[in-house]
């Protein structure tokens, strides 16, 4: 194999290393709402978060402000996924510090993006309406 050959292939392998990180990253980003992360006990949610305007064993739910609300889904007591509405997109974070750079921009400009962390079992998603008052949808679940 020529010198020229070896370079390129190694120059190959490391920006598709370089790449893998990236998008290692991407899903990595955002794994909890406000100190409350998958796997947690109902408890310790509540003791994080307060009394829940709403609760129950599969799923409380939260009033943070007129503008941010979640809802935690438990099985056997267990935090299995997070979803938060953002109205108006208000107190929301930026897409790219959820889901990375890469996101869908549909024909009526909503956004939408899922990633997966295969390696910890969980995926988080992005999605922001474009009603009169858009809503950005955070969510963050667990799979087996």
């Amino acid at each position: 194999m020529k010198l020229g050959t070896a370079f390129k292939i190694i120059v190959c392998i490391l920006f598709l290393l370089v790449l893998a990180s990236l998008a290692y990253g991407q899903t990595t980003a955002y794994r909890e709402y406000r100190g409350v992360r998958l796997g947690m006990a109902a408890a310790e949610v509540r003791a994080k978060l307060g009394t829940a305007a709403l609760q129950s064993d599969e799923q409380d739910y939260y009033v943070v402000s007129a503008s941010e609300s979640t809802q935690i889904m438990y099985r056997e007591q267990k935090v299995v996924m997070i979803s938060t509405d953002y109205t108006g997109g208000i107190g929301a974070p930026d897409f790219r510090s959820v889901v990375g750079e890469r996101i869908l921009q549909r024909p009526d400009g909503s956004l939408f993006s899922m990633v997966r962390n295969d390696a910890e079992r969980f995926w988080v998603s992005y999605n922001k309406s474009t009603a009169v008052v858009p809503i950005v949808t955070i969510t963050i679940g667990a799979y087996k």
